[in-house]
């Protein structure tokens, strides 16, 4: 009754000469200016059949509230709009907000984020798991290159330092951890193992050469250093100008310059000290790749050294009877 007194209820459409009307039932303006006018609505009685004054069935009382209720999976909803503070990364501002609901809100509520705190939520699980893969895939191509799973960890500890410079970086410079400087942490990963590559990779080939583990890694940083050098400030000079965009989209390539800049630099200074002290520590648990085959050699020039041996050897005939 009061949908179609007060609510104007759609109920069907009306055809004249080709154009579509829709027809509605609602009370007469005058006749719902104030609340003194539902009282004057009247509804029929299931059981005698009468119309009985709305006014006999409900008590009428004026309270705050919403103009509408809106719905959001088949339960009431409510919308709240809010903006960051100055000080306030998303990933903080969505953690406070979790914990509060936690607290305030009755078990049986649901909170659901829409916009760029949804999209931030959806894209943290997914470039979480694509970070992992990315290092679980890298790990293993460096395990076949270099065949040994000591080698590997070596280079991949780089890693944890570019993550730690990136987000030094942006707590610097007040940028969020969004879905772009997510990206520009799994583009880290390869950046910054190129380093741990060169000084592994050149260590190996003076081990093969016969450099004890110290010597191999002291020649290899020295040789390495301008070559790291070079490239790492190439790398940081180039994310520059997309650390200073501006213009329209900007937001994005800020963010991933910065990581850039960030996890490249800090990841350098300390990779050049950390990457040599890991492979004298774990280098010594390997072998050079040539070792089984300077052992095979070696076995193979003993058992030729037995059978020339045993082929030299006296004869002694004895006469038949």
């Amino acid at each position: 009754t009061l949908e179609v007194m007060l609510g104007s209820r759609f109920v069907t459409t009306f055809n004249d000469r080709g154009v579509q009307y829709n027809v509605v039932l609602q009370a007469r303006d005058e006749d719902r200016l104030t609340p003194r006018d539902l009282t004057n609505i009247y509804v029929r009685s299931e059981t005698q059949d009468q119309l009985v004054p709305l006014s006999n069935l409900v008590t009428l009382r004026e309270m705050a509230g919403a103009k509408e209720l809106n719905r959001f999976d088949r339960m009431r909803s409510v919308t709240i709009s809010a903006s960051l503070g100055p000080d306030y990364s998303l990933g903080e501002a969505l953690d406070y907000l979790d914990g509060l609901a936690k607290e305030r809100l009755p078990g049986e509520a649901r909170i659901s984020y829409a916009g760029q705190s949804r999209e931030f939520r959806d894209s943290s699980a997914s470039l979480l798991m694509t970070f992992m893969l990315a290092l679980l895939i890298i790990y293993l191509v460096l395990g076949a290159q270099f065949e040994s799973f000591v080698h590997p960890f070596i280079i991949l500890l780089s890693v944890p330092l570019a993550v730690t410079g990136a987000l030094g970086t942006l707590l610097l410079t007040g940028i969020t951890l969004n879905i772009y400087s997510q990206i520009g942490m799994i583009m880290l990963i390869g950046l910054v193992s190129k380093n741990g590559i060169l000084i592994v990779e050149f260590s190996n080939q003076l081990r093969e050469q016969g450099a004890s583990v110290r010597e191999a890694v002291q020649k290899a940083s020295e040789a390495r250093l301008r070559p790291i050098l070079m490239t790492a400030i190439a790398t940081v000079f180039g994310a520059v100008p997309i650390a200073l965009a501006t213009g329209a989209g900007a937001e994005s390539r800020t963010s991933i310059g910065w990581v850039i800049i960030g996890g490249v630099s800090f990841s350098t200074l300390l990779s050049l000290f950390l990457v040599p002290a890991l492979y004298l520590l774990l280098a010594r648990l390997t072998k050079p790749s040539s070792y089984v085959a300077d052992r095979l050699r070696d076995l193979e020039e003993e058992h030729s050294i037995v059978g020339g041996r045993a082929r030299s050897a006296p004869v002694i005939e004895i006469p038949a009877p």
